[in-house]
C-alpha cells in the first residue's frame, strides 16, 4: 500500500477491525519510510451485472430500481421499507451468488414476483401487472386464479 505523504509502497498494519456494515475492514498503517500514519478501507470487489432488457440492450443491474418497483407495488399496503429492503437485498445476494455477469430483467421480474408473492398478495398483482403488462381485464383474473 502507497503511503498517502512520501509515495513508498512499504507499510506495516498497525490495527485492523470490520466497519459498522461489515462490508469492509479499517486498517491503520503506518509507513515504514517517513513514519507517519493513515488509514485504508479494504472491500469485496464484486462483478458488476449487466441486465439484458427485453429489447436487447444492456446496462448495469441497479439496486434502486429494484427498490422503486417494489415501493411502487406496496404503496398504501401493510408492507414496511424493512421489508422492501431485504426482498431487494435477497434479490440482489442471489444474484451476486449465481456467478453470472448476465441475466435478463425477466427473470429478475420473476425473482421480485416470488418475493412478493408470498408477502402481499395485492401488492404482487400490482407488480405482475406492469412487469407482464398486461393488456386485458382476462389477464388480471388469469392472475388472480393463479393465486
Amino acid at each position: 500500500m502507497k503511503c498517502i505523504y512520501c509515495g513508498c509502497e512499504e507499510s506495516k498494519v498497525l490495527d485492523s477491525r470490520s466497519t459498522d456494515e461489515s462490508n469492509s475492514i479499517r486498517r491503520r498503517r503506518e509507513c515504514l519510510n517517513c513514519g507517519r500514519r493513515f488509514t485504508t478501507y479494504e472491500t469485496v470487489e464484486l462483478t458488476p451485472i449487466l441486465v439484458i432488457k427485453s429489447d436487447g440492450s444492456r446496462q448495469a443491474f441497479d439496486i434502486n430500481k429494484v427498490k422503486n418497483g417494489l415501493i411502487k407495488a406496496c404503496e398504501k399496503r401493510p408492507v414496511s421499507l424493512e421489508q422492501i429492503e431485504k426482498i431487494a437485498g435477497n434479490i440482489e445476494k442471489t444474484l451476486q451468488s449465481n456467478f453470472q455477469q448476465e441475466i435478463k430483467s425477466s427473470e429478475i421480474g420473476e425473482m421480485v414476483c416470488e418475493a412478493l408473492k408470498s408477502v402481499d398478495e395485492v401488492a404482487y398483482v400490482r407488480f405482475a401487472s406492469v412487469y407482464r403488462q398486461f393488456k386485458d381485464i382476462e389477464s388480471f383474473k388469469k392472475l388472480i386464479e393463479e393465486l
